[in-house]
């Protein structure tokens, strides 16, 4: 059985309506209208122990939503969804000893309160044993790199060492599932690097379910090896990375470093190809492996031109992802 199953979710929210200005006010208290939203429309997947999936989506997608529902905080208006065989807002207390969840907005610290001592608290809130949590807080700060930070309050921190503190604060009870909600969000390059190297040792090493959501589609390729894409509250393709990128967009890219100038292409015959962008002796040329292969593109381009330096690659993710959404009309209300 799954570890994860979800089935027919949905959820409904209502709004309140009112027109602009203060007599716009005074008519919403007398008569009210309301709007009814669709975070989730029916939502399908599972989720094997062990797996890592991204999760992702446009912004008001229901992403969120769907990770609430996961760790109990929502419930939804439809449907059927198990983590571990519990029921999660109907088994709140026995579901949340079993998962870690970072929201990447949000904090589990305490803001005035040294970082070691708001992890000693998490030990109380949890009745880990003090030996278990002692020798799990000692790796988990050693692979987090949190020694020179365990003093300071988390007020004091910048966001990077913080989230760092705060996936750490996660798995402190050794959850067997972790939901992470834009853990990278604002993080620079090196505390990006950090969060990843951190979870994929999780996941790898010690088996833990990640469902990881993100607007940063490096995470994604870097670290999940099954994609699913919501938008509009449904899902839009549950499938390896590799899957979506060929089925959206097969066209690869060559960029080129000419001796001279970049000429222009015309007079050769190389169809399938479009020149991407130019920029005084580099060219950058999109074409599709199917039409044309790249050895014969080079081949045609080299024997024509005098060519300094040449690669080929796949389209950068966000491309690829801003393509799918724009083929499914799932970008932002």
């Amino acid at each position: 059985m799954p570890q994860i199953l979800v089935e027919g979710l949905a959820k409904t929210y209502r709004v309140a309506e009112r027109d602009p200005g203060t007599w716009g006010a005074v008519r919403g208290l007398v008569r009210r209208r309301w709007r009814t939203i669709e975070a989730l429309k029916g939502v399908d997947f599972s989720l094997e122990a062990g797996e890592l999936l991204g999760f992702i989506g446009p912004n008001g997608a229901g992403k969120s939503t769907t990770i609430k529902i996961l760790s109990g905080i929502l419930q939804p208006s439809e449907g059927r969804c198990e983590v571990g065989g519990l029921t999660p807002w109907r088994d709140r207390i026995r579901h949340v000893a079993r998962i870690g969840v970072v929201f990447g907005q949000r904090t589990q610290l305490w803001w005035d309160l040294p970082v070691i001592e708001g992890f000693d608290l998490l030990r109380d809130i949890y009745s880990v044993p003090p030996d278990r949590y002692r020798r799990t807080r000692d790796e988990l700060v050693g692979l987090m790199r949190l020694e020179k930070l365990l003093d300071q309050p988390v007020r004091q921190l910048s966001l990077g060492q913080r989230m760092r503190c705060e996936i750490a604060a996660a798995m402190l009870h050794e959850p067997s599932i972790l939901f992470l909600d834009e853990p990278t969000i604002g993080l620079d390059a090196p505390s990006k690097l950090a969060v990843r190297d951190f979870v994929r040792v999780l996941n790898k090493e010690r088996g833990v379910t990640v469902i990881l959501t993100t607007h940063d589609m490096h995470d994604i390729e870097a670290l999940a090896e099954r994609v699913i894409v919501i938008g509009n509250g449904t899902i839009l393709a549950d499938s390896p990375f590799e899957t979506l990128r060929q089925g959206v967009l097969a066209e690869r890219r060559m960029f080129i470093d000419f001796e001279a100038d970049a000429p222009d292409l015309a007079g050769l015959d190389l169809a399938g190809v479009t020149v991407h962008g130019r920029d005084g002796r580099a060219l950058e040329l999109a074409f599709d492996p199917r039409v044309i292969a790249a050895p014969q593109l080079i081949s045609r381009i080299t024997a024509a031109h005098s060519v300094a330096d040449i690669h080929v690659d796949e389209p950068a993710i966000e491309e690829v992802i801003a393509r799918f959404y724009d083929l499914h009309g799932a970008g932002e209300a």
